[in-house]
């Protein structure tokens, strides 16, 4: 780029830099460019969990996601249903889709899965 710029000064405070508008662009190009490259630097530390590609197949193809997690954490119901403070039979009625679950349920038993509660949302669940 060169130094081809105007400066624009108010009570002797620069306040505004006029310059070519290929320069502009390659500004414009170059500022993408960086956002882009933050956005990767972010998304390579992030140091979440991943997940097999089987436990997503299961989700995407509508298995119960509380089933789904709680198989993939290698819990029995009755272990999930201790650590979350719930019945069992509550737990397998959330699982089958009999009962929806209150969202303190849902809450208790994301915390015990280690997973957000939206994680638990079964989308086949109709809220109409």
């Amino acid at each position: 780029m060169t130094a081809n710029v105007q400066i624009i000064e108010r009570d002797d405070v620069p306040e505004y830099a006029v310059v070519p508008y290929e320069e502009y662009s390659a500004l414009v190009r170059l500022s993408e460019q960086m956002r882009d490259i933050r956005a990767y630097d972010a998304a390579l530390a992030d140091t979440g969990e991943t997940v097999p590609h089987e436990v997503v197949r299961r989700l995407v193809n509508g298995d119960s996601p509380l089933r789904v997690w709680r198989e993939y954490r290698a819990l029995t119901q009755a272990t999930l249903a201790r650590k979350a403070g719930i019945d069992k039979t509550y737990l397998s009625q959330l699982e089958t889709g009999r009962k929806q679950g209150s969202v303190a349920a849902l809450a208790r038993l994301a915390s015990a899965l280690s997973v957000e509660i939206d994680d638990l949302i079964d989308s086949r669940v109709r809220t109409d």
